[in-house]
């Protein structure tokens, strides 16, 4: 088994393209990066809420942010041949599963016709040798199985978002044989996580940030599906894994790290919304509670249960995650009370990061 090791000084002055870098885990992306002495360039749509992380931390003035939509290729492809990166990392996605049945259009149009547009701008970018898909554990065909699906499991599913993120595998798939091959110089790798979970989540319909909206409002919060099972992790663990994956991807002449990779937590913290709420409460403190939504009122269908089997990633590039789901509340109870307290966003996501990057350098 390979040693988890992130080279800092592979990261130092090294251009790396960003999409998505305006979202909740774009922006935590962006900033570790430019952390690492990184050179980032972002394109992304505006940020989609407010408050929102990427403006909390100042990333716009941290790193060269383009406001843009993937679903114009243009564009896209003046800010990529503008800054001639060597590593693409593609986040931007309509990534709500509920917004996905509101909106199934443009969820398909985003998902799937925007990384095409990703694809094909890398395509005609000599600059860059490493590009890595970030997609969802959505995307397999889920059978609601107690074991975890593996990276050469069928693609699927049931909602638009879950189909279209199995379609983006299948184009990414295409891609890495038609085009990214061997001779291209470009190795294309796509990578699946959990439930990701941090500070500075603040969108609509997801468990955290609807607690922290009712904890700051003082009403209970409104928990629709209390006995559906998730993988929850912490927004690092991943991103840590994606960064692993990066090194090892651009230093590698025999493609050994392409196609596709799960980053997921440990068995034991594959837990309910309820265990979830409960822990919540208890890390925040007094006055928090939670409450069951109207059961009579109806919902388009969503996964029951979902895990994913992290081993290839153990395995062959020494990754696993380090924070246990207890560890991983506290930070996010500590970043949201920071906020709440009208605290330095900039300074605890780096604090964060930085203890983060501690633990790593120490396993």
């Amino acid at each position: 088994m390979e040693m988890l090791v992130m080279d800092k000084e592979f990261w130092r002055n090294k251009k790396v393209f960003v999409t998505g870098h305006t979202g909740f885990k774009g922006s935590w992306m962006s900033l570790w990066l430019k952390e690492l002495g990184a050179q980032v360039t972002g394109f992304a749509l505006a940020p989609p809420t407010s408050p929102s992380h990427f403006d909390l931390i100042n990333l716009e003035n941290k790193i060269d942010s383009h406001i843009g939509d993937i679903r114009e290729i243009g564009f896209l492809k003046e800010v990529i041949y503008s800054c001639q990166p060597e590593i693409v990392i593609h986040m931007a996605a309509q990534s709500l599963v509920l917004d996905s049945y509101e909106d199934p259009i443009a969820t398909y149009m985003t998902n799937v016709i925007g990384t095409l547009h990703v694809f094909e701008a890398v395509r005609q970018c000599s600059s860059v040798k490493t590009v890595i898909n970030i997609t969802t554990d959505k995307c397999y065909e889920n059978k609601e199985w107690c074991w975890g699906y593996r990276e050469n499991e069928p693609m699927g599913g049931h909602d638009p978002y879950s189909s279209s993120k199995g379609c983006a595998e299948l184009l990414t798939k295409s891609y890495q044989k038609s085009f990214f091959t061997s001779d291209s110089g470009v190795n294309l790798a796509s990578v699946r996580a959990g439930n990701v979970i941090g500070g500075g989540d603040w969108a609509e319909n997801r468990l955290i940030p609807d607690f922290i909206k009712a904890i700051i409002s003082g009403e209970p919060a409104i928990i629709r599906s209390p006995d559906s099972i998730r993988p929850w992790q912490h927004v690092l663990e991943p991103i840590a894994g994606y960064l692993i994956l990066a090194e090892k991807m651009s230093s590698d002449v025999g493609r050994n790290f392409v196609g596709g990779w799960n980053f997921g937590p440990a068995d034991i913290d594959v837990q309910t919304v309820s265990q979830i709420s409960d822990k919540l409460c208890n890390f925040w403190g007094e006055g928090v509670s939670w409450k069951i939504e109207d059961q009579n009122k109806e919902h388009p269908h969503e996964a029951t249960y979902l895990k994913l089997d992290c081993s290839k990633a153990r395995g062959e590039i020494g990754w696993k995650p380090l924070l246990d789901l207890d560890k991983a509340l506290d930070w996010i109870v500590e970043w949201y009370k920071c906020f709440q307290q009208n605290g330095d966003m900039t300074e605890i996501t780096l604090r964060q990061i930085r203890r983060y990057q501690e633990i790593l350098d120490s396993n």
